[in-house]
């Protein structure tokens, strides 16, 4: 099925007679496995509202996200949250939709300062599991009436209602961006530079660290955005700051290969994301020994490659966060459980909220266990 409409897509799901399992662009195999009708929603497409000067933007859940950034880029504009693209990681193929990334609520480097997606989402119009048609929110930044479904719509992996618009506060490209880099640092070191820089007053919007398991080398970047002099005194002034943490010098530094996690593309072993404090972070991936980690937010997010089949759960024992299965097999999923285990009360208030959005049970069945 391939609505062209908002209306088309409430009458698709009303006279739905089984599951369905909805798709953007397909980039995201994240969840378990879905077995129902696909329910795409490419047919719903297009810029529905800009406005540069407001820095607001409205747009149709199957927007392509590569044409929400060009026509933002043409402006001078960008989503603040940094969305990252699955495509290498996953090995999957298709496009990215803003749609997607909403339901997802996917967020890169930037989020450490900028805030996730649904930070940035001022408003939503969705069908139910009902077919009907519902929204919340506004075009404007300033919207606080009612209920937070805007929040609650992003992360819930369609399984409350189909995304069918979604409206974003945008920001300015900065004029210029710099990276402060050190080399060997190992990952007590690197977590406790990163918190220095992070708490400083310097504005640290990007903080990463990665070291390679086997060859042994680590890089750690700091990344710092705004006008050019604020920039250039802002990388000086961590320079000095971390000056006892290793030897930071000021660079131009790409920060795809963090945003996708691209030390891990193409290498074997399943990826698990971990969400913690980041104090934390150096002693839990000491427990598990990985093929790779990945350091993100400062440490607050750490991406680990492991083992096929490796239960990192079990690995890790008891601990502060969450620890969410995002490449493996449909097997390893299925007998892991994607997402973590959350406590009984906060389960059954998921349960009852999908029993009112979709008390037939039919968007995305199964997909968040």
């Amino acid at each position: 099925m391939r609505p062209e409409t908002e209306t088309e897509l409430a009458e698709m799901i009303a006279a739905a007679q089984g599951p369905l399992a909805i798709r953007g662009g397909g980039t995201r195999t994240i969840g378990q496995k879905v077995a129902g009708e696909v329910l795409s929603l490419a047919g719903l497409s297009g810029i529905s509202l800009y406005e540069p000067g407001a820095l607001t933007l409205v747009v149709k859940a199957g927007t392509p996200l590569a044409d929400v950034e060009a026509a933002l880029a043409a402006e001078g504009q960008r989503l603040p949250f940094e969305p990252m693209d699955h495509r290498a990681l996953l090995g999957t193929e298709g496009i990215p939709t803003i749609g997607g990334v909403v339901a997802a609520n996917v967020s890169g480097p930037r989020r450490v300062q900028a805030g996730a997606c649904r930070d940035s989402l001022i408003g939503v119009r969705f069908v139910d599991g009902m077919g009907t048609i519902l929204k919340n929110g506004g075009r404007v930044m300033k919207n606080v009436t009612g209920y937070d479904l805007v929040k609650l719509l992003a992360g819930s992996f369609s399984t409350l209602g189909v995304l069918s618009e979604v409206s974003f506060k945008v920001l300015p490209i900065p004029d210029a961006t710099k990276t402060v880099r050190a080399y060997g640092l190992d990952d007590v070191t690197a977590v406790r530079a990163m918190s220095a820089a992070l708490g400083s007053p310097f504005e640290v919007n990007g903080a990463v660290h990665h070291i390679d398991r086997q060859g042994g080398k680590s890089v750690t970047m700091l990344r710092v955005e705004g006008f050019t002099d604020s920039v250039a005194y802002r990388a000086d002034a961590l320079c000095k700051l971390l000056g006892g943490n290793g030897d930071w010098q000021v660079a131009d530094a790409d920060w795809l290969w963090a945003r996708d996690v691209q030390p891990f593309v193409g290498a074997p072993g399943d990826v698990w994301r971990l969400s913690i404090k980041p104090s934390d972070a150096p002693g839990l991936v000491a427990r598990v020994a990985p093929l790779d980690a990945l350091y993100d937010w400062g440490g607050g997010l750490v991406w680990l490659r492991v083992a096929e089949g490796t239960d990192l759960r079990a690995a890790l024992g008891a601990f502060s966060g969450h620890a969410t299965l995002i490449r493996a097999s449909d097997e390893t999923k299925a007998r892991l459980g994607v997402f973590h285990p959350e406590p009984a009360p906060l389960q059954n208030i998921a349960n009852g909220l999908r029993g009112k959005f979709d008390p037939r049970g039919i968007l995305n069945p199964g997909l968040m266990g």
